[in-house]
């Protein structure tokens, strides 16, 4: 590793920094303040970033960790095998969303953008939207029957989607020619290509500024310094070995559930997770490539060590990742991937449940770990389609300081709730239930955090449901003693009263007027063993309705919960 700090002041290079922080978060609020689809605008299911001029990611935006920890591999693979730097120019974009070239899955269009000053380029910037439809055999693209990736929906290998600063409208067209909603599609592609614009004259700006030579010392030198920062909180922990087993449910297909095996091998100022033992690909489209399971190992290890380490691509070079081809974790083409973030929460709570034996003080009790999204297609009074896409979360695991934080989406996918007001406003649903669901929290000395339920009833004629659940069979595992968090459910009620429990992956699942959804999410487990929660604790979950009284009294064996659930 280069001193690359040397002869570099480091008030000017804290600066710079920063400034490409805010230049990334810039093209964040752009992307935010012009979108049109509701993932995008209201859930916030985006992100952006700045890499340097070899494409390594430099900077990046408060958004969604498992996009970014996984973009510079996007651009690698495009660098790599694709379009080489010295065939990029001034004024193009370069967009994909094909997951065996780099991507995410197909839904996630990625869009990148050089930056040139005086014909020399200095950086590139780069966005990832959540598209609400690319097509396949679903409403938003979650086809839980998908065999292979063909039947997901369009694949974009990367193109130019601007050429020197000409679009090709060609290809614009073909891709809003194959989704359900190429109105919002068409506003979400432009939003990126202006945040693009944006963060392009911000880099300028600096390379302006600082001259391109020191900007590209500076670039090197925060790769460098967060490298090191790594390395120290690494050497900081005990060398040794551990490891975990987490099973998930299923890939929607098959009841069999899925394997994710993680050895964790801690030497001095490195780390190698080795996921050999984990199931085979599965015919479902829950299978990750391995620039996703990359991004939630990241994403673990910065959240168990990070602190004030600078997220970037010099954060991996201390991190050894070992993925058996032909598994869920190394998936070959052409297996389905949609459904991707069912194991890819999982892989995360692998590692998480691996490092707690190396550092239990620091690592909370297993969350949620799904993102519970759902589709709805159906028609608005005037007969024309639409298809309302939303994202739950559940509640997060108990730790050392604290209870769990309830119905809270950060960490891994880091989403934002819908307003229910919003979502009315636009579909013909109704909401009957939001809030969180009573006992749901495993039992703990510090409780998980609650999940949530989500009710809506159906306002037009018909519709069609498609789900990408999990935590149906396998709960949210406690830690020291804790209680396991709550399964989920959906559970539809039709309109004459009977009522359908719902698998946790399904698709085209009919609805007529009057069906109400009913979705119930997970809570995190506990920490700790329940004996030894304090009362006070107990005393205000119970009188604020969080625990009922005969949960208490189960879990928590107190003589005031037992005289209240008698």
């Amino acid at each position: 590793m280069s001193d690359t700090l040397k002869g570099i002041d480091p008030v000017r290079l804290e600066v710079i920094r920063n400034a490409l922080v805010a230049a990334a978060e810039e093209m964040s609020i752009t992307i935010w303040r012009t979108s049109r689809s509701t993932v995008v605008r209201e859930i916030l299911d985006f992100s952006t970033a700045v890499f340097d001029a070899q494409g390594r990611n430099i900077a990046q935006s408060a958004r969604i960790p498992v996009h970014l920890n996984s973009m510079s591999d996007c651009l690698r693979t495009i660098l790599d095998r694709f379009i080489p730097l010295d065939q990029w120019n001034d004024g193009d974009v370069i967009v994909t969303n094909d997951p065996y070239s780099g991507g995410q899955h197909l839904p996630d269009i990625q869009t990148f953008r050089p930056v040139f000053v005086d014909g020399e380029r200095v950086g590139i910037v780069g966005t990832l939207c959540h598209h609400v439809d690319v097509g396949g055999g679903a409403a938003g693209s979650y086809y839980a029957n998908a065999t292979e990736i063909f039947q997901e929906g369009i694949r974009i290998p990367p193109l130019r989607l601007v050429d020197r600063g000409v679009l090709n409208a060609g290809v614009f067209e073909m891709l809003l020619h194959n989704v359900r909603q190429p109105d919002e599609t068409r506003g979400d592609l432009n939003a990126q290509i202006a945040a693009l614009g944006i963060g392009e004259r911000a880099v300028a700006r600096m390379a302006r500024k600082y001259g391109s030579g020191s900007l590209a010392a500076a670039m090197s030198a925060i790769l460098d310094g967060s490298e090191r920062m790594l390395r120290a909180a690494l050497k900081a922990l005990p060398d040794g070995e551990t490891s975990f087993v987490e099973l998930v449910d299923d890939d929607g297909q098959s009841e069999e559930p899925i394997r994710l095996a993680v050895k964790i091998i801690k030497r001095g100022e490195t780390i190698t997770l080795d996921f050999e033992g984990s199931s085979p690909q599965v015919r479902g489209p829950v299978n990750n490539t391995p620039a996703m399971t990359c991004s939630a190992v990241y994403y673990a290890l910065l959240a168990a060590l990070g602190g004030e380490i600078p997220a970037n691509s010099g954060c991996y070079r201390a991190v050894t990742v070992k993925l058996p081809e032909g598994s869920v974790v190394n998936a070959a083409f052409p297996a389905p991937v949609a459904g991707r973030m069912v194991v890819n929460h999982r892989i995360a709570t692998a590692v998480f449940g691996a490092l707690a034996q190396i550092m239990p003080e620091r690592i909370p009790a297993a969350y949620y770990a799904i993102s519970y999204v759902y589709a709805l297609q159906t028609t608005n009074p005037k007969g024309k389609r639409q298809v309302y896409f939303d994202i739950e979360v559940g509640g997060w695991g108990g730790h050392a300081r604290g209870d769990g934080a309830s119905a809270l989406s950060c960490g891994l996918h880091n989403n934002t709730n819908a307003p229910i007001e919003m979502v009315e406003a636009k579909y013909p649903v109704t909401f009957t239930r939001y809030g969180l669901v009573p006992d749901s929290g495993g039992a703990g000395e510090f409780r998980g955090g609650l999940g949530l339920v989500r009710e809506w009833r159906l306002d037009a004629a018909e519709g069609s449901l498609s789900t990408n659940f999990e935590r149906f069979r396998h709960a949210p595992y406690g830690i020291g003693g804790g209680e396991p968090g709550s399964l989920s459910r959906t559970i539809v009620t039709r309109a004459d009263g009977s009522k359908l429990s719902l698998q946790s992956k399904v698709s085209g699942i009919p609805l007529k007027v009057g069906d109400t959804v009913t979705i119930e999410t997970s809570g995190g487990g506990g920490f700790g063993d329940p004996a030894r929660r304090d009362p006070k604790r107990l005393a205000k979950d119970l009188a604020d309705g969080l625990v009922t009284p005969q949960a208490a009294s189960r879990f928590y064996g107190t003589e005031q919960a037992k005289e209240e659930a008698a």
